[in-house]
């Protein structure tokens, strides 16, 4: 069976998810001691260029893959400075556009080249969008977290449209 499909759906919350962040939220600490949401999203902005740039990009146009072990917390350490250049409505710009190039291109990845090992068999697509569906929803989960111990609600109308509410 095929599992992209529901792989990328799952995968493409992250989007609609920060689409829904309001102002409000931005700026604000989840928790003592703990990220903003801005940082949040930064941090996962960076990744995703990470995975596009050395990995699915390479994997897309028959090129060596070349991502790595990274240094996780030099690396998220640099993305919250990264984040701290950018406006609220530049890094959802990016962070909605880096996503949207790893969905689009694994999208057109045939079967084959999805579920193919590379890097030495350290890494596949398919364990990259488990983990990282996995990345998203700690984040969406402490987010939200935030959001109820805040008193800060949300709701979804029949459209699909998110309401505030205080």
């Amino acid at each position: 069976m095929n599992e992209k499909p529901q792989l990328l759906d799952k995968f493409s919350e992250w989007n609609r998810f920060v689409l829904q962040i309001t102002e409000l939220e931005w700026q604000t600490p989840i928790d003592e001691g703990k990220w903003t949401i801005h940082d949040i999203v930064s941090h996962m902005m960076l990744w995703d260029k990470y995975f596009y740039e050395e990995a699915i990009y390479p994997i897309a146009n028959g090129k060596q893959v070349t991502v790595s072990h990274l240094d996780f917390d030099a690396f998220n350490r640099e993305a919250i400075e990264y984040g701290k250049t950018l406006t609220k409505d530049e890094l959802i710009d990016l962070t909605t556009r880096y996503r949207n190039l790893l969905v689009d291109t694994i999208q057109r990845l045939d079967d084959d080249t999805f579920s193919r090992k590379y890097a030495e068999g350290k890494f596949t697509v398919k364990t990259y969008l488990q983990d990282f569906i996995w990345h998203d929803q700690h984040h969406i989960t402490q987010m939200e977290e935030y959001k109820r111990k805040s008193g800060i609600y949300s709701h979804h109308d029949t459209k699909g449209e998110r309401h505030e509410v205080f």
